[in-house]
């Protein structure tokens, strides 16, 4: 059974893109549509190089992946009109594995295909100096180094539809060659202990999917991926979208809550 249709953002995130503060800065005025833009391109990177199909309408992008990467829907617009939305239905309803929607906007009733739903905030870092790593951060160009990224992401974030893993399903060798995207390692004596991945678009950037291993958390792995894969993007406004666990660390670094982005999911 699906969840309640809420509109109401998280307890503790702060709006303040509705606040009329007059020294309020631009990068917190536009954050749904910075996270809805970057999502997009990332996502389209991903299913560029995974080779799925890639849907773009006006309010929103589709990449129609296999029975284990399913169906990923990312809202461009609060308004999709009733053809669009018939559109969002039927690619829900034929998708050959799971379905999982983004609206970064909030605005967009989907409950009608019976799926979970969740909010979760987006966080936005204006321009600002970015501090060294505590430990080495690498981006990555070996095919080996990606397969490590892979591993790690896929274990830190419970992603249990890529398992039993298969090397290349979430991050085909072609990933990094996508425009404004980048994958990053710590390393932490000689031992990878965390990846990240990172997207510009337009004049802005994004974090996607920052985790560690198991056996390396708590040791700083996900604060120096953060700050590592942040420096070169230190000049531009960036995105995110937070957990609950991760928000403290993303405040720490000079991260806000700006809005709250709802997620729909079949699992």
């Amino acid at each position: 059974m699906a969840n309640t249709w809420q509109t109401t953002p998280d307890a503790g995130v702060e709006d303040r893109s509705r606040q009329d503060h007059p020294d309020r800065l631009a990068a917190f005025d536009d954050a749904a549509i910075r996270q809805a833009r970057n999502s997009a391109a990332f996502w389209a990177a991903i299913g560029n190089s995974r080779g799925h199909e890639v849907i773009r309408r006006r309010s929103f992008l589709a990449v129609l992946g296999g029975e284990r990467a399913g169906t990923r829907v990312l809202l461009q617009e609060p308004d999709p009109d009733a053809d669009e939305l018939a559109e969002l239905t039927e690619l829900a309803g034929r998708s050959a594995g799971p379905v999982d929607f983004e609206d970064p906007f909030s605005s967009t009733d989907l409950s009608h295909l019976g799926l979970r739903n969740w909010q979760m905030p987006i966080m936005v870092r204006p321009p600002a100096p970015v501090p060294a790593p505590a430990m080495e951060v690498v981006r990555v160009e070996r095919s080996h180094e990606l397969r490590t990224a892979e591993q790690i992401v896929i274990e830190g974030f419970e992603l249990t539809r890529f398992t039993p893993y298969r090397p290349g399903e979430l991050f085909p060798t072609t990933l990094t060659e996508q425009p404004g995207v980048d994958v990053f390692l710590a390393v932490l004596d000689g031992e990878t202990v965390g990846a990240g991945v990172t997207v510009v678009h337009d004049g802005s950037g994004s974090h996607y999917w920052v985790g560690t291993s198991s056996a390396h958390r708590s040791r700083g792995a996900g604060r120096a991926v953060m700050l590592g894969s942040l420096a070169p993007m230190a000049d531009m406004p960036v995105t995110l979208t937070a957990s609950r666990l991760g928000r403290p660390l993303y405040e720490s670094l000079g991260y806000t809550a700006v809005t709250s982005s709802t997620w729909w999911s079949s699992q």
